[in-house]
């Protein structure tokens, strides 16, 4: 369905912006974007207007921690904090929303390095773009002693991860991947927990 311009839309042009920002949300349609503003519309003030409050305030306070580049309210993630962790061993994903799949799992013990995204040449992300050198920084710093690639199984992710071991192929480290209980194509955060955690258990030399 076409956006109408605010001019032509029938509640004004404020209900008009607010359907379109609504619309630029991931998987939010015309249609859905239209039934969140008539929801907002509709409630209490005090209910709208703690949803602006929310936004403003994670925006304002949600950082990236400077260990790890996972979000963070405080200068270290509560996982990089935590002396339960092993920091020995460095769990590499794409996406801050992969760190919650894999908690989710159960079955990792060890610390994350967030890349922020993933080597994507037609879209102009190469390895500038991400955090790689401050990984590759921290691994000879902290003397890790395993990575895991767990990027995405798309050719995006292996790139990167193919990238990244090349990077470390001299260093003392050994580099696994998650076993393929992930199907090639999908994403982590689709991933259920067993699924998850079948492909931690059964992580392979990459």
């Amino acid at each position: 369905m076409a956006r109408r311009s605010p001019e032509s839309h029938p509640f004004g042009p404020a209900v008009a912006n607010l359907v379109d920002q609504f619309s630029n949300l991931p998987g939010v349609g015309n249609r859905t974007a239209e039934r969140l503003a008539h929801h907002i519309l509709a409630c209490h003030e005090t209910e709208a207007l703690a949803l602006s409050d929310a936004i403003r305030e994670v925006k304002s306070s949600i950082r990236a921690c400077d260990e790890c580049f996972n979000l963070t309210e405080t200068d270290v993630c509560r996982i990089c904090s935590s002396r339960q962790r092993n920091r020995s061993v460095v769990c590499i994903v794409e996406q801050p929303r992969d760190v919650i799949a894999l908690e989710a799992s159960g079955m990792y013990e060890g610390v994350y390095h967030v890349l922020r995204g993933r080597i994507s040449p037609l879209e102009g992300i190469g390895p500038e773009d991400l955090t790689i050198d401050a990984l590759v920084r921290r691994v000879r710093r902290d003397g890790v002693q395993e990575l895991i690639m767990a990027t995405n199984p798309t050719l995006e992710g292996d790139g990167t991860a193919l990238f990244i071991s090349n990077l470390l192929a001299a260093d003392p480290v050994t580099i696994t991947k998650l076993a393929r209980g992930i199907a090639s194509g999908s994403v982590l955060e689709f991933a259920n927990k067993e699924m998850l955690a079948d492909a931690m258990r059964g992580r392979q030399s990459f």
